[in-house]
């Protein structure tokens, strides 16, 4: 048995959640609102202020359905009620961010600043030139957007330079040395 998926999710004051035919659910909060279809072989069970996923069999299918379907579920109900950050700091001599309207705009040691546009839905702040804040309801988009971000310049394992998530530890190797 999935140790997540026979978990019981509460369903916290202010939310609801509604499952459609197609398993499709629909969770509604004081922060937005988030749909996600399901596979059709999860049963999705809503009980006053609790919500229970079941699995029809025993097969490896079915069993990692089974924790997945939760675990997706327990984000969007965290998601509407609490919302999701993650913050980004940049590392390196010059290396800055700034706001121009909705777009973030990075100066990481290229010949060019990198412009990145913020999804419908999250939003970018800049507490500090070296600093970026993600935050959205949506996990999901919220991680892919951050983890965009760092790409643009990964943290390099020799001087440590780039952008790395905040409390992130970065390995450092030592350099050539002379004979």
């Amino acid at each position: 048995m999935s140790r997540v998926g026979k978990k019981v999710l509460e369903i916290p004051a202010g939310v609801t959640v509604t499952v459609a035919e197609d398993n499709t659910v629909t969770v509604k909060g004081p922060k937005g609102e988030l749909t996600r279809t399901f596979n059709a072989d999860m049963k999705i069970n809503i009980e006053e202020n609790t919500l229970t996923v079941e699995r029809p069999s025993d097969n490896k299918e079915h069993r990692s359905l089974h924790g997945t379907t939760r675990a997706l579920l327990g984000n969007m109900v965290e998601g509407v009620t609490n919302g999701y950050t993650r913050n980004l700091e940049l590392v390196g001599v010059g290396y800055r961010a700034a706001k121009q309207g909705t777009k973030l705009v990075l100066n990481v040691g290229y010949s060019h600043p990198v412009e990145i546009e913020a999804e419908a839905g999250i939003t970018i702040e800049v507490p500090a030139n070296t600093k970026i804040s993600i935050s959205g309801i949506d996990k999901e988009r919220v991680g892919a957007l951050a983890a965009n971000i760092r790409a643009v310049r990964a943290p390099e394992p020799y001087k440590g330079k780039g952008i790395r998530y905040e409390g992130e530890v970065v390995r450092r190797k030592e350099g050539k040395t002379a004979k």
